[in-house]
Formats: C-alpha cells, sequence, structure tokens
C-alpha cells in the first residue's frame, strides 16, 4: 500500500499480510508474509521510525559542524543549520508527494516512474557511492586514522611522522597487539556491525538507534557542561557571532561548509523503508519533522557549545579537540568519555545506513528478482561482500574532512536535494505547482553551484599545502 492509498482504517491498521512485490525497487515487503516464515509484524511505531530516521541524520557529521562556525560566525551557522533543515524537510515532502502519487514504494522505484530505468539506476548508484564513503569514514573513525588533525584513532591510535599517539585503548592498557588498529577494526567488524548488519526490517533497529541518539546527547551534555564551566571561571571567551570575510579567498570559503551540512542531514534513502513499515503511513510526515527537529536541536547545541569551548582552535573534526588539556578538573576523563561515547554511536549508526546500501545493491544487481527478504542466500552474500569492501576501503582514506566534502558534492547533495528536485520539474502526473517548481530551481541552483565551488576551494587549498611543504632545490 502506497502512503496515498485510500482504505478503511481498520485495513489500514492491519497491513501485515499484504505482500508488495516491486521488481524495479531494492525495498523489503511492506510486512513480512507470515507464509514466508517470518514472525508476525503489527508494523513500526511512531517513536521507533523517529529513532531510526534520527539516527540516520546524526552521524558522524555532528563533529564537523563546529568547524563550519568557525568559517560562518555563530550566527550565519545556526541559521544556515536551520535553512537546511526546512530545505530537507521540503526536499522529503517531494518525495513523498511524488510517490504517492505514482503509487510507488521506494527512491528508486520513484526515480524509475520519472526517468525510466536509467534514472532508478542513477539512484542506486549513488546511494551506493554515498553509503559507501560514509560507512567507511565510519570505520576509520572509530578504529582507523581517520580524525586529520589529532592524528589519532578513537580507539586504537596511530604513528605519523614519527611520532605516537596513543589511542584510547592504548591509553588505558597500553600498548599491546590486541589495541592494536588492525585487531581493533576486525573485532568491532565481527562483533558489532555484522550481527546489526543481519536485521531483515529497518523497524528492528529502533532500540540501537534510540540507543544511539542517547549516546550523541552524552557527548553533547559533556561538551555543554566543559563549555558552562570554563564559561563561569572566566578561562573562555564569546566566539565570532559573523563571519570573518577579509578576501575574496575568505569569501570563497563560506561556500565550503555547505557539503558537510548538506551532508549532515543526508536522510532520503531511508525514507522509504520507514514508511513502509509503519503501521499507519499518514504518520510519515510527523516522524521526519520530529526527526528533524530533534537532529537541529542537537546540531545547533554541538555546534555553539562546541565553538564556544574552542573558539578559533576548534579543528574540522572536532573530536580531535577533545585529545588536548581541557584546563578542568577529570579533563582527560572527560575526553575519553567523549571519544568512547561517539564510537559506540557511530557503531550504532552504521547498521541504519547500512540496510539501504543492501537494498540498492541488490536492486542493482537483481532487479526482477523476488525482495531481498525471501532470498536467503543472496541477503547473507550481498551482506558479507558489502561488510568486506567496506572493511578494505577504510584502509585507504586519511582524511574524515576530505571524506566528507568528496560525499557532500557528489552523491549526497543528489540524493538530498537534485534528485527530488529533478522529480519535480519532471512533473510526471502534472501536480506540481509553480511554487514547487521555483523552490526544485532554487535546490538544484544552490546544490551545484556551492558545491562546485567548494570542490574547486578544496583543490585550491590542497594544491596551495602541497606547494608550501615541497622542498625547494
Amino acid at each position: 500500500m502506497t502512503i496515498g492509498d485510500i482504505t478503511p482504517k481498520k485495513e489500514r491498521k492491519s497491513r501485515r499480510s499484504k505482500h508488495v512485490v516491486d521488481d524495479t525497487a531494492p525495498l523489503l515487503p511492506k510486512r513480512q508474509d507470515e507464509d514466508a516464515g517470518y514472525d508476525e509484524f503489527n508494523g513500526a511505531s511512531f517513536t521507533g521510525a523517529v529513532f531510526n530516521l534520527s539516527t540516520t541524520v546524526v552521524g558522524a557529521g555532528i563533529m564537523a559542524l563546529p568547524a563550519t562556525m568557525k568559517v560562518l560566525g555563530l550566527i550565519l551557522g545556526i541559521a544556515m543549520i536551520i535553512f537546511m533543515a526546512f530545505l530537507t524537510d521540503a526536499s522529503i515532502e517531494f518525495l513523498l508527494r511524488f510517490s504517492r502519487a505514482g503509487k510507488t514504494t521506494s527512491y528508486g522505484s520513484l526515480m524509475g516512474d520519472a526517468f525510466g530505468k536509467y534514472g532508478r539506476i542513477f539512484l542506486q548508484i549513488c546511494v551506493l557511492v554515498n553509503n559507501i564513503g560514509v560507512l567507511i569514514v565510519y570505520m576509520i573513525i572509530i578504529a582507523y586514522d581517520g580524525l586529520l588533525v589529532l592524528e589519532g584513532d578513537v580507539l586504537s591510535g596511530t604513528s605519523s611522522s614519527g611520532v605516537h599517539h596513543a589511542g584510547v585503548l592504548e591509553g588505558w592498557f597500553g600498548e599491546h597487539w590486541w589495541n592494536g588498529r588492525t585487531f581493533v577494526l576486525i573485532v568491532t567488524t565481527l562483533g558489532i556491525f555484522s550481527p546489526l548488519a543481519c536485521f531483515k526490517r529497518i523497524d528492528s533497529l529502533r532500540f540501537t538507534s534510540a540507543l544511539s541518539v542517547a549516546l550523541a546527547v552524552v557527548f553533547l551534555v559533556i561538551t555543554v557542561g566543559i563549555a558552562i564551566i570554563k564559561l563561569i571561571s572566566g578561562t573562555i571567551m564569546m566566539p565570532r557571532l559573523l563571519p570573518d570575510v577579509t578576501d575574496l579567498t575568505s569569501f570563497w570559503r563560506l561556500f565550503t561548509v555547505v557539503p558537510v551540512l548538506v551532508t549532515a542531514y543526508i536522510c532520503h534513502y531511508n525514507v522509504h523503508s520507514i514508511d513502509n513499515e509503519l503501521e499507519d503511513s499518514t504518520q510519515i510526515k510527523p516522524v521526519v519533522r520530529t526527526a528533524l527537529a530533534l537532529c537541529s536541536t542537537v546540531y545547533i547545541m554541538t555546534s555553539f557549545f562546541g565553538f564556544l569551548l574552542f573558539g578559533d582552535s576548534t579543528l574540522d573534526d572536532v573530536l580531535a579537540n577533545f585529545d588536548t588539556d581541557l584546563g578542568i578538573p577529570y579533563g582527560s576523563l572527560l575526553n575519553d568519555a567523549v571519544r568512547v561515547s561517539y564510537a559506540a554511536h557511530l557503531m550504532l549508526v552504521f547498521p541504519i545506513v547500512f540496510y539501504p546500501l543492501r537494498l540498492n545493491m541488490d536492486g542493482l544487481l537483481f532487479p526482477s528478482a523476488r525482495p531481498l527478504a525471501l532470498s536467503n542466500m543472496r541477503f547473507a552474500f550481498t551482506t558479507v561482500g558489502l561488510i568486506t569492501l567496506i572493511f578494505l576501503g577504510a584502509n585507504f582514506i586519511p582524511s574524515i574532512w576530505d571524506a566528507f566534502q568528496f560525499t557532500g558534492a557528489t552523491a549526497a547533495v543528489c540524493l538530498g536535494f537534485i534528485f527530488p528536485a529533478a522529480v519535480t520539474l519532471r512533473d510526471r502526473h502534472s501536480i506540481a505547482t509553480k511554487k514547487d517548481k521555483i523552490l526544485a530551481i532554487f535546490m538544484i541552483v544552490l546544490a551545484v553551484f556551492s558545491n562546485v565551488v567548494a570542490v574547486y576551494s578544496d583543490a585550491y587549498a590542497m594544491f596551495k599545502k602541497n606547494s608550501v611543504t615541497e622542498p625547494t632545490a
């Protein structure tokens, strides 16, 4: 049943026996068929859906947001966070409305309805590029050399320029073979990622998603507490409110934060999956808005207090700042608490991002096959293959900042804004208003312009850095 189906209330409340197979959509059936051997499922709750969507949103991007305040200043930075939340809500509303009109049950089938087979394939490729990139970054942060300035792993530590930087485990227990990077990554993959990736319903992740959000709040509470203590003691000053624009280069640099903001709000690839499992599909819009409101609150407070705490010393990944002396009692303990809670948070975000990755990979490889949930062999091989690919990829991306700007400037922007806007402008079912089309054009222009500038700025900065570090003859 699609969002727009008009059915009696009793039928809407009991859709578990209805089996939907969309050969063009890499999504699970809306309800698991009892005859197929699955437990009875009465539909996902509102709260579980909010936690799952919120966890999709609040990933690693939260740690890059305080750095955007350093570029934009508090006023413009917070305004941009709020603006991107409203723009994300509008883009998701486009997806839901045109899915209802076309009776489609997935993002892929919506693109197929609007642009045909190649539109669906392009969408699936973008989900693969974006989600594989994001999950590789998660592994890097947790147990490999992923912190650009910190030069140390969250858990295991690393060596750079001949100087060893201890991770949390090494700091606690000393240097051993079992707290080295490779072993930590293997244990995390086999002991946490793999089991959580085996669920066939996204609603099964609601409890881990709730815990993931709680761990993000733990980081926020610690940051707020430290900032208030240091503010009362007079050891920190009020941060800059407006951007510091002194020349053309600093002006162009303002646009480089847009990919980070776009990446922070990407959740579009999970909206249909969550909607398909809702007990009452009319709740999907309140679910989306509640999740966006929750995430925006966390983002604003993290950005404000993170920038307040570290000021112009805020690093590209604020987690790196928690490897320094905080100048308060028990500062080392609080540093470890922040890093461990954040690593645990990302471990629980992993399966919610992996879920649509597996579905779209299966849909790309087997577009006419029966739903993935009904084929244990396909499900197992796809899961193992993707986790192996992500595990190997985590060994080759050294910079979290560069990784986020890359995904934000390409696939993530397509998923979040360009594709929903393109579907609206295509308007295959003639339901778009003039206002919708104007907003859609604005989304595309903003996304393309901002990311072209961001890619140019990043390339220029890397070229300039390399030219400075090259030895002279």
